[in-house]
């Protein structure tokens, strides 16, 4: 730790943007999350701004790290239901030519490192990853590949079985009159007579099961559907969000998450929801869940959990930081559900609880993620 906080020194006073909001489904979760690092950074003393990738600044820009405003001040917590994203790009006529708001570009390039704070489409996926390297421009988290591949829950499902790494049964599923046969060389079948089944059939659906958007997070698109009378409407919520949707083996059992900074697992988190399952409210609205860390298990059980945490970091070529989620059954067994890109940091969010039992502060997370970027 005492090493740490002499690179914390090394780089004080640094300009940084904290690039938030966008127009997923996640936008809120991306503002409070920017805003907690964008009040840690000030702490630490850098010259910390917040830019909405989406809808930019049209304010004079010289001299704007310098400047004493609070860019924080607007923001409020998490709502219990998702954004009308459409309202934001109504904010924005030219949006469908250019990702990117005003000044976005300008100022990302001006600052010595961005802070990524974006969840969802269009920040966890890996195109502004890749728009930034292509400009030179430092940024916190992984690269383009690995959000790209992260992001894509049935690339995710192929590299955990390449990497021998347990994971529920699940199939792909499309809409019957969306589907096109791109020649991929999967088989394909019909189920229900609504919908297509990529390398699968109808046999594989087992009730329950789950049902979610093959891209997305914060459990926006996901359902649980317990028999076939509640099968459409969880498809019909998750083609909401994409083409696709994953249908997978229900588990029943304990939810935890690990982190994983520089390829080194942090204590398992135990998760439990006081209703239903972790879903958007209940991860964002404060006392919905129980979150215990380190976990209560035995020592076998936390050591297997951060085995299979840095596999799945290695398996998906992650740089920096990223948090893997996990059920266990009442068998002991272990499953990985998925992997997160840029975890969020709000106040009810699982990472800076994980690096707190390490006896790493907000502040000092935050310098850590931006050390690894500079390095």
């Amino acid at each position: 730790m005492e090493l740490f906080l002499v690179e914390r020194e090394k780089w004080q006073k640094m300009k940084i943007v904290v690039l938030a909001g966008g127009i997923s489904t996640e936008r809120d979760v991306s503002l409070v999350t920017g805003s907690m690092i964008y009040k840690a950074l000030r702490k630490n003393g850098h010259r910390a701004i917040i830019l909405d990738v989406y809808l930019g600044y049209e304010g004079e820009t010289e001299g704007i790290f310098d400047s004493d405003r609070d860019w924080a001040a607007s923001i409020s917590a998490v709502s219990s239901v998702n954004p009308d994203v459409s309202k934001i790009k109504a904010m924005r006529p030219d949006g469908d030519k250019n990702f990117f708001g005003p000044n976005v570009i300008k100022l990302c390039q001006e600052a010595d490192v961005v802070f990524m704070a974006l969840h969802g489409v269009g920040g966890e996926d890996g195109k502004v990853q890749a728009a930034f390297e292509l400009l030179g421009i430092t940024y916190t988290g992984t690269d383009f590949e690995s959000a790209a591949m992260a992001m894509d829950k049935t690339v995710t499902k192929d590299l955990f079985r390449a990497w021998d790494i347990p994971t529920p049964k699940g199939i792909v599923i499309y809409r019957k009159e969306n589907f096109k046969d791109a020649g991929s060389g999967h088989k394909h079948s019909v189920i229900f007579d609504k919908y297509v089944a990529e390398n699968g059939s109808e046999e594989d659906i087992v009730f329950p099961c789950i049902v979610k958007a093959t891209n997305g997070g914060s459990s926006v698109g996901v359902s649980i559907a317990n028999e076939r009378s509640e099968f459409d409407a969880a498809c019909d919520e998750a083609f909401k969000y994409d083409t696709q949707a994953v249908v997978e083996q229900y588990i029943k059992g304990r939810e935890f998450a690990v982190s994983v900074i520089d390829g080194e697992a942090l204590p398992a988190i135990e998760i439990a929801p006081k209703q239903g399952f972790y879903d958007y409210k209940n991860k964002y609205q404060a006392d919905s869940t129980v979150e215990t860390c380190p976990a209560d298990i035995p020592e076998e059980t936390a050591l297997r959990l951060k085995s299979l945490a840095e596999r799945a970091f290695r398996a998906l070529r992650y740089r920096s930081y990223a948090r893997m989620d996990f059920m266990m059954d009442s068998d002991g067994n272990i499953y990985c559900l998925e992997c997160n890109t840029l975890p969020g940091m709000t106040p009810t969010s699982l990472l800076p609880q994980e690096a707190a039992a390490v006896g790493m502060s907000f502040e000092e997370l935050c310098e850590k993620i931006i050390a690894m970027a500079i390095k």
